[in-house]
């Protein structure tokens, strides 16, 4: 069951209290780089993202840059984030569109973002959302398991989860709401063994009132 609207503000506010200083946790400097970081990020850490990019960055932080690169030598930067061999492949591919098509800038809508190679709803919405100042929520593996133990979503799938938590939070609390709910599945609300006793969302939280407080 999903939450009434007046208990996910409230859960909002108190996730603002709570992560005042939430945000992305990928460095970047242009709209290009985040993009960039954020294909790398699919199935990696942000830390390990973030310290490819470090050396990626130094010399190829543009799309005109980028696409100098060979593959083996995208691949030999990127090696480490997992399924390196295509998001070398999808990272080349996108520059030279955003080349060619683009004038050399990242497209300035989700539907835009979206037919650039490896560039699916989250990573669109990240992107959006971050440097485009488009209201989104992005949904990853945290926002998904988080919104749906709390009872902000009741989905079986990202894009249902997506569209429960626009629906019952106001597009204002959208593209913070996604840092916040991130930032408490990281540090509270965790995969394994999540640490309810330090969560400040027990009274409003569907699993922990269903389940755990019930044993």
């Amino acid at each position: 069951m999903q939450m009434t609207r007046d208990d996910a503000l409230k859960v909002y506010d108190i996730l603002e209290e709570t992560f005042p200083d939430a945000r992305a946790e990928l460095n970047y400097t242009t709209p290009y780089e985040l993009l960039v970081a954020t294909i790398l990020s699919a199935q990696c850490t942000d830390v390990r993202v973030n310290k490819v990019t470090k050396v990626l960055f130094e010399n190829y932080n543009t799309p005109e840059k980028m696409v100098t690169l060979s593959q083996k030598e995208m691949e030999d930067y990127v090696h480490s984030c997992g399924v390196y061999r295509n998001k070398a492949k999808n990272i080349l591919a996108a520059s030279r569109i955003i080349l060619d098509r683009y004038h050399g800038d990242i497209p300035d809508t989700i539907e835009g973002l979206m037919t650039l190679p490896g560039v699916g709803r989250k990573t669109a919405n990240v992107v959006a959302s971050n440097v485009l100042n488009i209201p989104a929520i992005a949904v990853d593996t945290h926002v998904f398991r988080v919104s749906n133990r709390l009872g902000l979503a009741d989905a079986k799938n990202v894009d249902g989860t997506e569209k429960q938590l626009m629906d019952i939070w106001p597009e204002s609390c959208w593209s913070k709401g996604h840092h916040l709910l991130i930032f408490l599945g990281r540090r509270i609300c965790k995969a394994q063994n999540p640490l309810c006793e330090e969560c400040p969302l027990t009274i409003y939280c569907k699993n922990y009132q269903g389940e755990v407080a019930n044993g």
